[in-house]
């Protein structure tokens, strides 16, 4: 990848928008779509994404685009970032129209929806024999459109892909690390949105700091379990787009599961709260899928199980603290 190459980001909301800002600063010309033409139409206008990141100047380097095929024609490399849910339809529009060589990467962080699937199976199967990747860590896209030390992973089972892209994106405040762990680093993207909103429910109800950092450390412990189970490298997991995301996801409120379950904590409905927060809740939809994926491969989950349980509306936050404590000992490395 030449710094003068275009890339396409498909996706204009914060985190959308702050990779391409971050790609633009770092020399490139990056086309920005997004679904929504009057939004698009606003940031031509503005020169900044006024819903999402407005404090954030869009580079000059930076095309907002409103038509998918002029911002894929001719670009080789394409970045979609798009809440879980649209993943798979988005691909499905951007496939036919993709160049020859294009390669795919995703900054999403969740599962397939209804099957629980990682998303590199929807990828795979939309867009057979193309180069694939996943960006994901601990990043919240203010900080990141700030330009704050940040440090991310890129995973690709092709190793020139991962260095090309970790190239595109690194500079003197964003990091970009490299594995081939696809699997481990999509795991870990989507399950620490659940148990974010676990410990942001323990934090509603009061339960204090050591029940935060039993959630998360407990919560590590079903990562690790389902990644074993479904053969994923367990050392991801120690890295930054496992206990780093989870730590960061967990324990600040610029993170939207954790407020999500803040609000669930003090008793307000889920849907009050998802008018407040005002944007994708990605947790929300990906606890059912979490739930279901570690049915699939048959572990406990119990941490994510509970947050299901909660969501679908069989119980209430306090009856899942409960459930939890209540559970039979047993030694800390099963």
């Amino acid at each position: 990848m030449h710094r003068s190459d275009t890339i396409t980001v498909v996706g204009a909301g914060s985190w959308g928008t702050a990779l391409a800002v971050i790609l633009a600063r770092n020399g490139h010309r990056v086309h920005l779509w997004g679904h929504n033409p009057g939004h698009i139409a606003r940031m031509l206008r503005e020169r900044a994404n006024s819903r999402y990141l407005p404090e954030t100047t869009l580079p000059e380097r930076l095309r907002p685009i409103a038509d998918l095929g002029t911002a894929l024609c001719g670009v080789r490399d394409v970045m979609v970032v798009v809440p879980s849910a649209a993943f798979a339809d988005v691909i499905e529009q951007a496939a036919p129209l993709l160049a020859k060589d294009a390669r795919v990467a995703w900054a999403t962080k969740g599962l397939e929806t209804g099957t629980g699937d990682p998303l590199h199976c929807s990828a795979e199967r939309i867009l057979p024999g193309r180069v694939l990747a996943v960006l994901s860590g601990p990043s919240f896209a203010r900080e990141v459109a700030k330009g704050l030390p940040t440090a991310v992973t890129v995973a690709s089972r092709d190793g020139a892909f991962a260095q090309e892209l970790a190239a595109a994106f690194h500079n003197a405040s964003f990091r970009v690390y490299t594995s081939d762990d696809v699997l481990g680093v999509e795991l870990g993207g989507a399950v620490k949105n659940v148990l974010a909103i676990a410990t942001g429910m323990a934090d509603g109800l009061g339960m204090g700091a050591n029940a935060r950092a039993g959630l998360i450390t407990r919560g590590l412990a079903e990562l690790r379990r389902l990644g074993r189970a479904m053969q994923a490298r367990s050392e991801t997991f120690m890295g930054l787009s496992g206990v780093g995301d989870l730590i960061l996801t967990c324990t600040d409120d610029q993170s939207r599961n954790r407020r999500l379950g803040l609000a669930l904590g003090q008793g307000l409905q889920a849907a009050t709260a998802l008018r407040q927060i005002g944007q994708t809740v990605e947790g929300l939809r990906t606890s059912a899928d979490v739930y279901r994926l570690a049915t699939k491969v048959g572990i406990e989950m119990p941490i994510c199980e509970q947050v299901h349980l909660v969501l679908s509306g069989q119980l209430s936050a306090q009856e899942a603290a409960d459930n939890l404590m209540l559970r039979e000992r047993k030694s800390e490395l099963e």
